[in-house]
């Protein structure tokens, strides 16, 4: 089997589908790497296949260390609104061979991930902030 050179795939895919900027592409790259080295660690070391839920949660984190308070702002610029939005970018990339999947794996995985606010946006509002989105309004 050929390897899929990363640039020339990517092309591919947005000749295709060009809701999202290529950048995202390389971040989701990234993102799973990072994921699977969190795994690894959790897993004595041992590589295995990352669930699509493991792979938002490293999303997530991987996020909010690479672009902190910018994050939501990075993610709208590349077209990404939604953890839909990681599982079709995923699945480009499955599609053109960059990526593979098991039998169990479609993008119904990542349509239930979290909301953009909580994940992306509220961990750098301030306490009082946060505090008063919790209260419950007095009738």
């Amino acid at each position: 089997m050929q390897e899929v050179n990363f640039d020339e795939a990517v092309e591919q895919i947005l000749a295709k589908d060009e809701r999202f900027h290529r950048d995202a592409y390389g971040f989701m790259r990234e993102a799973l790497d990072f994921t699977q080295k969190l795994i690894g660690t959790k897993n004595q070391g041992k590589v295995r296949h990352v669930t699509g839920q493991e792979l938002l949660d490293g999303i997530r984190q991987y996020s909010l260390q690479q672009f902190g308070p910018m994050t939501a702002t990075v993610f709208e610029e590349w077209g990404v609104r939604n953890c839909k939005d990681f599982g079709d970018i995923v699945f480009n990339m499955v599609e053109i061979g960059l990526l593979a999947k098991t039998e169990k794996d479609n993008r119904d995985d990542f349509q239930d991930g979290y909301d953009f606010t909580d994940a992306f946006i509220k961990p750098f509002w301030p306490a009082s902030k946060l505090k008063a989105e919790t209260k419950t309004p007095v009738e």
